[in-house]
């Protein structure tokens, strides 16, 4: 008799034994053996991977550019404060002059006449300096009073000059450009002739 073993393939390629173990036999050629249990990849766990990348690159970004910012406003403020002192020194320097000659007039020791028009001249010389900075004076006394230039400390009657004009200035205002420094301190016209008419 002839001992003939009964054997089972299984779909994998494995061979069942008496025993009823399976053999793992070479799969043929061109047949792909079937793999354990399946490894099945996290997507979310990737995509959570990736969105922590791509937060930390957002911080880092976001640090980098602070600190970019903060050093352009400390740049932009020294370089404001440089600018300051330049634009000061300038201004001051056309001014020394005009200091030097006040000190000598406070030494001289000439008459009141002699020292009224070496002050005189030393006025002259600082509204020079005014003049070549862009700085004007007010139009006051003649002209008539405005509010946006002229700043009212009273009236005067008078009768020869229109009434809400300026008939005297008591202290000096002042333009840069355009841009008013300071108002004229003024005394304005009251006319009665003009009003009763």
């Amino acid at each position: 008799m002839e001992n003939t073993e009964s054997t089972y393939q299984s779909p994998q390629g494995e061979t069942l034994q008496e025993d009823g173990t399976y053999d793992a036999v070479a799969p043929e050629a061109g047949t792909v053996p079937a793999a354990g249990p399946e490894i099945v990849a996290d997507p979310a766990g990737r995509e959570v991977e990736k969105l922590k990348a791509e937060r930390d690159q957002l911080i880092d970004r976001l640090a980098r550019l602070q600190a970019e910012f903060e050093n352009a406003r400390k740049r932009s403020e020294r370089e404001r404060a440089e600018f300051r002192d330049y634009a000061t020194g300038n201004v001051v320097e056309q001014f020394l002059p005009v200091v030097d000659n006040f000190s000598l007039a406070l030494k001289a020791t000439g008459s009141a006449e002699q020292l009224r028009s070496g002050v005189e001249l030393i006025v002259k010389q600082m509204e020079e300096v005014l003049r070549q900075l862009q700085v004007t004076p007010v139009p006051a006394v003649g002209e008539e009073f405005d509010p946006r230039v002229h700043e009212a400390l009273g009236s005067v009657e008078r009768e020869d000059m229109p009434d809400h004009f300026v008939a005297e200035e008591i202290r000096r205002g002042y333009r840069v450009r355009d841009r008013l420094l300071r108002p004229a301190m003024v005394r304005i016209v009251s006319n009665p002739k003009q009003k009763i008419e």
